[in-house]
């Protein structure tokens, strides 16, 4: 199918599923600093509701959202502002009023509003994990930098004081030179069955919009507005729900980016749902004064073995350094260095990492020209990367060398995810 300029397939709801052609566009120009930005905001309501509360300071130019009764409290809310349905015909209809445009939809719909609008020279503020896959991922975060545009991860614990004092801990040597992390998050959700049943879609949903460029199956209220995240063709599971928050913490303290090999394990593959438990581990290289890191990544309900061999808490906690001197628990908000007896007396280094003025303010500074907020693209892209890369790994019960220069994998049958298949009407030709 020839592929149509932007203007071209939005001007009727016949050319809207002809085709999503993603052509030149500019570079972003910073607003005056005094001015506020000029947004629009793709998802208002569940997560879409708390980014939209905290830049309503901003000037709110557009509200884009399918389902009518989730979006309905910021409808009423903001009764003036424009409302849509489909994304990019509201990218078109206010391209030349939007400075930014803030994206809180489900996983997979994350990266085709989030490339026009940075193909536009929009600032993006998107929400975790940055794409549904790794093409995707690698897409945006080169897009970003070659557009120079603001971008913001949604990846809010960064601000958190406790992410600091750890991240200064490692950095100051306090338990040695750090060679293995373990990460993990709790629980058992994944794999919630298929539905039996197949109730009408509601009248104040756009299922089909919904849908987007995934795969179409029947409306369930299990898949939407929630469960999606359980579903491979929608949703990277607790890995794509978590790992961005979590890993962010290692990631930040060791200065980590893209690993060279990835290993998995877990259940039983469900080619249609994501796991319930699942455990991964990465190798990353030496990097500057640092030397090699194996990192592992569990969802797992009672945490990692290596807590019960050392004898350490679970709750509270997600993250264990292991460093040549000693090691490092940590959480969102407290942490501990063991042995205890060895840190007794131990006094941790003045704080060097600034408090944030707010992960928003963060994005909305990086728009008027300031410095970069401190989850933009370049470095959120990788920690996403390496989320989906553990995914990756389990789907295809692979374990394999990664080569991040050409975005592929030694094993054939992880590389076949990679990069997703789009529903027909929303291929992509990227310039």
């Amino acid at each position: 199918m020839k592929p149509f300029n932007r203007r071209t397939w939005i001007k009727s709801s016949a050319a809207i599923s002809c085709g999503f052609w993603l052509g030149t566009g500019t570079s972003a120009a910073a607003p005056s600093a005094n001015d506020k930005l000029n947004l629009a905001f793709i998802g208002v309501g569940g997560r879409g509701a708390a980014n939209l509360g905290g830049l309503s300071n901003q000037n709110l130019v557009a509200f884009c959202d399918v389902d009518g009764t989730r979006a309905k409290a910021a409808f009423e809310k903001h009764p003036n502002v424009p409302r849509y349905t489909d994304f990019r015909k509201m990218l078109d209809d206010q391209a030349n009023q939007i400075d930014g445009v803030v994206i809180s939809t489900p996983d997979h719909m994350h990266f085709h509003p989030a490339y026009q609008a940075i193909e536009m020279g929009k600032h993006v503020y998107l929400e975790k994990p940055m794409a549904h896959n790794l093409w995707e991922t690698r897409t945006l975060t080169d897009l970003a930098k070659k557009k120079k545009v603001a971008t913001q991860l949604g990846v809010q614990r960064h601000t958190l004081p406790n992410m600091h004092r750890t991240v200064e801990l490692i950095q100051s040597g306090a338990i040695g030179d750090v060679t293995e992390v373990y990460c993990w998050i709790g629980g058992s959700r994944g794999m919630p069955g298929e539905p039996k049943d197949q109730p009408p879609v509601p009248a104040n949903l756009d299922y089909k919009l919904w849908t987007g460029p995934a795969r179409s199956r029947p409306y369930h209220p299990s898949i939407t507005p929630y469960g999606w995240r359980f579903w491979w063709d929608y949703g990277t599971g607790e890995t794509g729900n978590w790992a961005c928050h979590i890993l962010d913490i290692p990631f930040w303290a060791l200065d980590l980016k893209y690993p060279t090999s990835v290993a998995a394990s877990g259940p039983k593959v469900d080619p249609m749902m994501t796991p319930k438990s699942m455990s991964t581990t990465f190798q990353f290289p030496a990097n500057g004064s640092r030397g090699p890191v194996k990192l592992h990544w569990d969802h797992l309900a009672n945490g990692p073995a290596v807590l019960k061999q050392h004898n350490l808490p679970s709750k509270g906690y997600n993250t264990l350094f292991i460093g040549k001197d000693g090691m490092l628990l940590t959480g969102f908000s407290k942490l501990k260095l063991f042995p205890e007896s060895q840190f007794g007396d131990f006094e941790a280094p003045a704080p060097t990492i600034q408090p944030s003025p707010g992960f928003y303010k963060e994005w909305v500074t990086a728009c008027h020209g300031g410095q970069p907020a401190t989850c933009h693209f370049d470095y959120s892209g990788p920690l996403t990367e390496t989320a989906m890369l553990g995914n990756l790994a389990y789907r295809s019960q692979a374990d394999f060398d990664w080569d991040s220069k050409n975005l592929r994998t030694s094993s054939e049958k992880a590389n076949q995810w990679i990069k997703t298949k789009y529903r027909s009407g929303w291929e992509v030709k990227t310039a």
